[in-house]
């Protein structure tokens, strides 16, 4: 059986002692119930996981004994910024946790004029960190090497006008171009996706006005947490580590 994958926010080193604190100590007492002699593998984002066994238990920590490292080659060259449209419920975790296996190396959820979700300065904090739980999971899981970041939510009208580094800016509307005018794609991207009630007109025009391509995924509407795990999956494709 494959050992369990766990993150530390501690860098690691082959030959020392690091202690788990927080949610990963938390999943390793209470979820995995491992025991002192018990095995893992811990990463810390660095591109290189480490065999670690278990050598105290504590109320709240666990201590590991870091055994040797091998360099895990899981990162995609293709690095992909999705700024999403902030939706209720589990839709946006869903889309964290599934856009994280499929490489994008930051999410940047996005409040936009249709989203029904309204986040104050605590709210929009406690929301980023547990996305940030949810990037972290799906990290562990799927065997990433990095964890992307999950960024604090903030304005269309505020990240559109900063997002012009990337030289790469997508929108999906389903009035835009088809995916196969896509053509060859220069890093970083930027990929913008709406929430439920999709980009305003304003929204969109505001997008376009900073060179964002607006980029259609066939004749169906797809909903707020499909649209951008097809995109991701096509530009992967194109560019990145599935083709």
């Amino acid at each position: 059986m494959s050992l369990r994958r766990i993150y530390s926010d501690q860098r690691l080193c082959a030959g020392t002692v690091t202690v788990l604190r927080g949610d990963a100590a938390n999943h390793v007492l209470r979820v995995l119930r491992l025991r002192r002699g018990d095995r893992l593998v811990v990463f810390d984002g660095s591109g290189t996981d480490f065999d670690a066994g278990i050598i105290g238990l504590g109320r709240d920590e666990v201590q590991l004994e870091v055994g040797p490292g091998r360099g895990i080659h899981s990162e995609t060259p293709l690095a992909v910024t999705l700024f999403q449209g902030i939706s209720r419920g589990p839709r946006m975790d869903t889309v964290i946790q599934k856009a994280t296996e499929l490489g994008v190396a930051r999410i940047q959820p996005v409040l936009t004029a249709r989203g029904v979700v309204r986040l104050d300065g605590d709210g929009a904090g406690r929301k980023r960190e547990h996305w940030q739980r949810v990037a972290v999971a799906a990290a562990e899981q799927s065997g990433r090497s990095r964890v992307p970041e999950v960024a604090e939510p903030g304005p269309l009208e505020v990240l559109v006008p900063a997002s012009t580094a990337h030289p790469t800016r997508l929108q999906l509307d389903p009035q835009g171009e088809p995916v196969r005018a896509l053509g060859a794609l220069a890093g970083p991207v930027a990929l913008l996706v709406g929430p439920e009630g999709g980009l305003s007109e304003a929204e969109v025009r505001l997008a376009a006005d900073f060179g964002y391509r607006r980029l259609r995924l066939g004749p169906r509407i797809l909903r707020t947490e499909t649209a951008p795990l097809a995109a991701l999956a096509v530009l992967q494709f194109v560019a990145g580590d599935l083709g």
